[in-house]
């Protein structure tokens, strides 16, 4: 088989992957270090260019290897067709290329999902984060089918994104598989395993993928044990603010340094414990407004944390000197 050719930081060549009539022969392969920040928006849903951009700027600079727009942590299901094109265009114009532009292209209905999908690459997106949005619970059948109309006609590559705390669908390994196979699609986001299971469940889904497929992981208090594990990406929330700290996990795994790696995390714990207690999202809209980066509410019906738990969220940054 063809080995990857390095590209730019977090994007290769991969000559040995099917193409079709909408994608470039050139496709993305997405590894290292994804950053994901909240969306600043306004009470009635309207992005704050000039918050986004204080948010992004400092992700591009720090090297991160791309940058997961409007995913759950960007809540991309609470914003209008229009918003969410717009904050990728800002976010273009913000990175300019710097690092590519992973963008949340989730919806209920299919065709609105292509739509999203064409509107995030004629704005600057390198490809859709692609989650089985439902409301009606979805069959493997239904998703499937899904993944296959979008990859089809979106003209976008795909990320599988499978985030069951929000769609409330599981996808199994044999599904990831499946989908991995239609053209277009390019890696998969899943949920890290608990540490002691990392291992046994990454080769439960390396078995069901085609060889050298991008497997990544999201869970930030759990992502480390995948990427020693052998995991190709971390999609984290905390790198959204903190992309150094985060970076600097990722450079141990890959050369290889998991007592290191395991050391740098284990400083983040108090981090992690925060956001198991009051949900990653709302602490970091939180933290977004103390370290002074904007200010922002998760939109309704999600309701700020408290100023007690702020003041919490705030001490815990300053002991951790990330701030």
């Amino acid at each position: 088989m063809t080995r990857p050719r390095r590209a730019t930081a977090g994007v290769f060549f991969m000559p040995d992957r099917p193409a079709c009539g909408r994608y470039p022969a050139v496709m993305l392969r997405i590894t290292g270090l994804s950053a994901f920040p909240i969306t600043p928006s306004d009470a009635d849903g309207r992005v704050e260019a000039d918050a986004l951009r204080r948010l992004l700027e400092p992700l591009a600079a720090a090297g991160v290897d791309s940058i997961g727009l409007l995913g759950s942590t960007g809540t991309y299901a609470y914003l209008s067709r229009d918003e969410r094109r717009r904050a990728v265009e800002i976010a273009a114009e913000t990175v300019s290329g710097r690092a590519p532009l992973l963008v949340g292209i989730g919806a209920l209905r299919t065709d609105e999902a292509i739509r999203l999908a064409r509107d995030a690459r004629a704005a600057g997106a390198a490809a859709g984060l692609l989650a089985p949005v439902s409301y009606t619970p979805l069959t493997e059948e239904e998703v499937l089918a899904h993944f296959e109309a979008v990859a089809g006609e979106g003209g976008l590559p795909l990320v599988i994104y499978d985030n069951p705390t929000t769609t409330h669908f599981r996808f199994s390994p044999e599904l990831i598989g499946r989908i991995a196979r239609l053209p277009g699609v390019v890696a998969a986001k899943c949920p890290a395993p608990e540490p002691a299971a990392a291992a046994a469940g990454l080769a439960a889904l390396r078995a069901a993928l085609p060889a050298d497929f991008p497997l990544g992981f999201s869970g930030d208090w759990n992502a480390t044990e995948a990427l020693i594990a052998g995991g190709d990406a971390w999609f984290s929330v905390a790198a959204g603010l903190f992309p150094n700290a985060c970076r600097a996990i990722v450079q141990a795994t890959g050369a290889g340094d998991a007592d290191r790696a395991r050391a740098l995390n284990a400083e983040l714990e108090p981090l992690w414990a925060l956001f198991k207690s009051h949900s990653s999202l709302r602490v970091v809209y939180a933290l977004a407004e103390i370290l002074g980066l904007c200010r922002a509410a998760p939109p309704l019906p999600i309701q700020p944390l408290s100023p007690e738990v702020r003041a919490e969220i705030a001490g815990a940054v300053r002991r951790l000197s990330l701030s």
